[in-house]
């Protein structure tokens, strides 16, 4: 085995941490295997969505990961996060929605993206608009979805097309997540009307990222597991890192995003990037996995309990765990 790859995206993970500690060259370069950003090498965009290389570790969003698994796609779920990253809906100071009651009846912006395979920003914001509105015992037809097309560029970038139809008055709520939506908020005047994050239901905030899965194909699994289990171990490490060193991962997480120091702040806190297969993620997942069935965005079901396989997980903690036991 020469080559590894891993996504990059514009996210909390461990992946980018230990990327960024240089801890993937250190763990895999005495054996000869170069470890790359999926994002230096050909066509990363559709990589990252397809899952089509049998050498890729992908800690991504739920959304892709479920459509490259319900097209077929062999890939093996062997970890869950749980990163709360500042979900809100948003309106204008002058709106009169105050809170989840007041999204009845509102035109809520739906975006409608046509630079992936899977439009990944509707089913988003189609989910944060769910969660907003079950607050108030609301579904999402007691609103108006309203369809706001990028425009000309394929890839318009973080809610601009969205908050550019708030701004005309052409709908009355976006939602909006992460540190950049911490950043657009303040930057375009908007109010939060709903805070996600504050609700004590977890349910409330399942989305593309929560939970987050980390997949592999199975042929790597079945060809070099032991690859997989060190690769998982690192990830184990860059958490326990973030969790020891708040501050500069909050330097990491500014760079992977995108964002300033103050947005990192709001979104993300001291994050907790730990990775398992618990009970509870793996149920926030098929929960996930339903809805997205149901409005279209999937194939074909996908079982997330058959789908995840926790073998490799296990291995990783016991790697760990006798590193720990060495060092001491």
């Amino acid at each position: 085995m020469q080559e590894l790859w891993f996504t990059r995206c514009p996210v909390p993970t461990a992946t980018g941490v230990a990327a960024d500690l240089g801890w993937f060259d250190e763990e895999f370069g005495p054996d000869g295997i170069a470890v790359r950003s999926l994002q230096d090498g050909p066509d990363p965009r559709g990589r990252h969505f397809t899952h089509e290389l049998t050498a890729l570790v992908r800690e991504g969003g739920n959304v892709p990961a479920l459509w490259a698994r319900a097209r077929g796609r062999t890939t093996r779920l062997i970890g869950l996060t749980w990163i709360e990253e500042r979900q809100a809906v948003l309106t204008t100071p002058t709106s009169p929605i105050r809170d989840a009651e007041g999204l009845r009846g509102r035109r809520l912006g739906l975006p409608v993206r046509t630079d992936a395979p899977v439009d990944f920003w509707r089913a988003m914001a189609l989910r944060g608009f769910h969660g907003a509105l079950s607050i108030a015992g609301l579904t999402l037809s007691d609103a108006r979805l309203v369809d706001v097309p990028s425009g000309p560029d394929p890839d318009p970038g973080h809610w601009a097309p969205e908050l550019d139809a708030l701004a005309r008055g052409a709908i009355d709520a976006v939602y909006v997540k992460g540190s950049r939506a911490v950043e657009d908020a303040e930057r375009h005047g908007l109010r939060v009307a709903v805070d996600l994050d504050a609700h004590p239901d977890r349910a409330v905030r399942v989305n593309n990222g929560t939970p987050r899965p980390i997949t592999v194909d199975q042929a790597l699994l079945d060809t070099r597991p032991d690859v997989v289990a060190r690769f998982l171990k690192v990830l184990l490490d860059a958490a326990a890192y973030a969790a020891d060193h708040p501050e500069r991962t909050a330097l990491i997480l500014g760079r992977e995003t995108g964002a300033g120091a103050r947005g990192v702040a709001g979104a993300y806190g001291t994050p907790d990037l730990s990775i398992d297969l618990s009970d509870e993620r793996l149920a926030l997942l098929a929960d996930q996995e339903r809805f997205l069935r149901e409005h279209g965005f999937l194939d074909s079901a996908v079982d997330v309990a058959a789908w995840a396989d926790h073998t490799p997980l296990l291995g990783a903690r016991t790697r760990r765990r006798t590193t720990v036991e060495q060092s001491a």
